[in-house]
């Protein structure tokens, strides 16, 4: 080999990486975002919800720009608990590199669905639900984080919201019926030697069926709410703390997104930690990386947010105390 023509071959060695890199910087992934109630507008970079805002953050801070290498479809069930079945079948039949899905309602069908399109999931303990065979190695094509923090954080929620309202003696309890937390949040209430008043399980979520709810609670004279984790309550969020400031119910919510809203105070985990979670993990799989690989991520980050106003709104006194524990206190 002549002289010229080896150090020209070196040289397009030496590029190989180079090229291999931008080539891999030209691919524009195709993801789909599926969720049971938000608004489609609403999973965007410049969501009202400071989690999906993360979301898309975490996604650039790994090099992921929407119109640039980037295209999301976004697809929202709109509360219609009926539809949420043939709109995540719908889904799956797209060209897609992977598919972002939020409930097991969403995910369920998806996994009947397909086989290989890569899910990443956020729901309860996958495991229970039938999801994934172990949360070590999921294996086949689904891997996510839970937002389970286990039912007996309801006991938890209790104690804290006593030491806002010691007396409680009769609890309204808002939960979708399908929800498993329901029956978690009707023994803790009972363990503790209180009343569950109202009929407060909902069916479909609509905007009339909370206020139909919320009256009978008040009827039977509930005097502090629970309300579970399910995404129908996330979206109507707003309405449910107007509902319970009407009513005048002390309520304490999963979420922190319920407070930011104007309830009263939650207890529950990070879901901004979640959210980054979930961008690191679609980051490993448009990478290459398995689902059945990664392990389904569990929470370990837990806070108390407490607004004041809410509380100023029902005539409540937050003892000093509590105010000093929680993460955050919005005025």
């Amino acid at each position: 080999m002549k002289r010229r023509e080896f150090i020209g071959t070196i040289g397009t060695v030496a590029l190989l990486p180079l090229m291999a890199r931008a080539q891999q910087s030209k691919k524009v992934y195709r993801i789909a975002i599926l969720h049971p109630s938000h608004p489609v507008a609403e999973l965007t970079e410049v969501s009202s919800f400071r989690y999906w805002r993360e979301f898309f953050q975490e996604l650039r801070r790994h090099g992921y720009v929407e119109g640039q290498n980037l295209t999301i479809e976004r697809y929202s069930g709109e509360g219609r608990v009926e539809s949420y079945p043939k709109l995540a079948r719908d889904v799956s039949t797209r060209s897609l590199d992977l598919i972002f899905a939020i409930t097991v309602w969403m995910v369920a069908p998806l996994k009947d669905s397909t086989r290989t399109t890569p899910i990443v999931a956020m729901t309860s303990d996958p495991v229970d639900l039938g999801l994934v065979s172990s949360m070590a190695r999921p294996g086949g094509n689904i891997t996510g984080v839970s937002v389970d923090a286990g039912l007996e954080i309801w006991g938890k929620r209790l104690q804290l919201f006593r030491e806002v309202a010691p007396a409680i003696s009769k609890l309204g309890i808002l939960a979708l019926r399908r929800n498993p937390e329901g029956a978690a949040m009707q023994a803790t209430a009972e363990k503790a030697g209180i009343s569950v008043v109202g009929s407060s399980f909902l069916d479909s979520g609509s905007e009339p069926e909370y206020r139909r709810v919320f009256a009978l609670m008040s009827q039977e004279g509930a005097d502090a709410l629970f309300v579970d984790g399910s995404p129908e309550h996330i979206t109507k969020r707003q309405l449910i703390g107007e509902l319970a400031e009407k009513y005048r119910l002390p309520a304490i919510y999963p979420f922190r997104s319920f407070v930011e809203a104007g309830g009263l105070m939650a207890y529950g985990i990070d879901f901004l930690e979640i959210f980054r979670q979930v961008a690191r993990t679609i980051d490993q799989i448009l990478k290459g990386a398995q689902p059945g690989d990664i392990p389904f991520q569990q929470p370990t980050k837990f806070e108390l947010v407490i607004n004041r106003k809410a509380a100023t709104n029902i005539g409540l006194l937050l003892p000093e105390p509590l105010l000093a524990r929680a993460d955050e206190v919005i005025e």
